[in-house]
């Protein structure tokens, strides 16, 4: 048994000339987290197989340069707003608010520079048992359009049962909508040339947010009962991933939130991911209204990672613990304005094991 650890050192710097650091949390079973201050970017996650092998279980780079431009979004904090936003506006208290168009024809995950491209600042953490890496920032009033001076807390813990706990916190002086995520691509494998269609995994909700050709809700929740959307038990990621429904063709594969079964505001188990080869066995718990289920299908071989490989199609899959896209203009959806003298707090915890 080893002993718990965070280590700093410098990972690089940017064109701007600011320093960015490299951060590695290890705990006393060896598993290991690494995080840069740019973006809060969790770069690897190591984990031990059913044969005691450690491995990284995240897509990511190996070099500042890639993640500055990180067109994927690997392994970031994203906000003010996770997950996209209708034709870029919404309207709050009478006030209509503009942002960037930088999806399609809509807003995606905070705007041109969102949490994932700034500098964040580090605190660690260290205790007998676990080890913590508290990030803040504060987004400045109309930053990427938004309104509010938001102070915003990430703080990520790893603890001795081999959870990543990674925790929220925001508060604002001015109403605004906040929907923070964290947007890193799991491969139980280990192995990044294999893809993720025969992990199982496991969703625990009943409905889930169809949406238009452009990944914008249609306002109404759907049942997953007899459709490819159904992983109240856990199924291959393959099995119907390309079934002829019209969902599946509108995300090119599985791009959608889910409904999740539990009661708010409480942390539960939502999700599950198994790699039966390696063993690896991953558990997704929050307090959070949803989950974004990604697959990577638009992964196209461009992005490089080591020796000259690159990530090809459904290399990763996320389960990205949020709120419903486009709730700022969806009434019937749970509503993400946050207003001064409230405390925006949510968790979401990742737990590894072998199976």
């Amino acid at each position: 048994m080893g002993k718990v650890s965070i280590n700093q050192s410098v990972y690089g710097t940017t064109p701007e000339g600011d320093q960015v650091d490299l951060y590695t949390l290890k705990n006393a079973h060896g598993m290991q987290v690494d995080v840069i201050t740019f973006g809060g970017i969790i770069t690897k996650l190591t984990v031990s197989n059913t044969d005691g092998k450690f491995e990284n279980v995240v897509l990511g780079y190996d070099n500042l340069e890639s993640y500055l431009s990180n067109p994927t979004y690997f392994g970031a904090i994203i906000g003010r707003f996770g997950n996209r936003i209708s034709k870029g506006k919404f309207s709050l208290n009478g006030t209509d608010y503009p942002l960037a168009i930088n999806n399609g024809p809509n807003h995606l995950h905070g705007g041109i520079k969102g949490f994932d491209k700034v500098i964040w600042n580090a605190e660690p953490i260290e205790t007998n048992d676990k080890v913590a890496l508290k990030l803040s920032y504060l987004s400045e009033d109309m930053e990427e359009g938004y309104p509010g001076n938001l102070n915003v807390t990430v703080t990520y813990t790893l603890r001795a049962d081999n959870t990543l706990e990674v925790a929220y916190q925001a508060t604002t002086d001015k109403a605004t909508v906040v929907n923070l995520t964290q947007h890193s691509y799991f491969n139980l494998s280990g192995d990044f040339t294999k893809t993720v269609t025969d992990e199982e995994v496991m969703i625990n909700a009943d409905f889930y947010v169809p949406t238009d050709e452009t990944a914008i809700p249609l306002g109404t929740l759907e049942s997953v009962i007899n459709t490819p959307f159904d992983f109240r038990t856990p199924k291959r990621v393959g099995q119907d991933i390309n079934a002829e429904h019209s969902q599946i063709a509108n995300g090119s594969g599985y791009d959608h939130t889910w409904v999740l079964n539990h009661p708010a505001k409480q942390v539960n188990l939502v999700a599950s991911v198994l790699d039966k080869d390696s063993g690896r066995y991953m558990e997704v718990f929050t307090d959070q209204p949803g989950v974004q289920f990604y697959t990577g299908n638009f992964l196209d071989g461009a992005l490089p990672y080591g020796d000259g490989a690159r990530y090809a199609d459904r290399t990763g899959l996320c389960l990205e613990t949020q709120h419903y896209p486009d709730s700022p203009n969806q009434e019937g959806f749970p509503s993400t304005v946050l207003n001064p003298g409230d405390i925006y707090k949510t968790e979401t915890h990742f737990k590894f094991s072998i199976k």
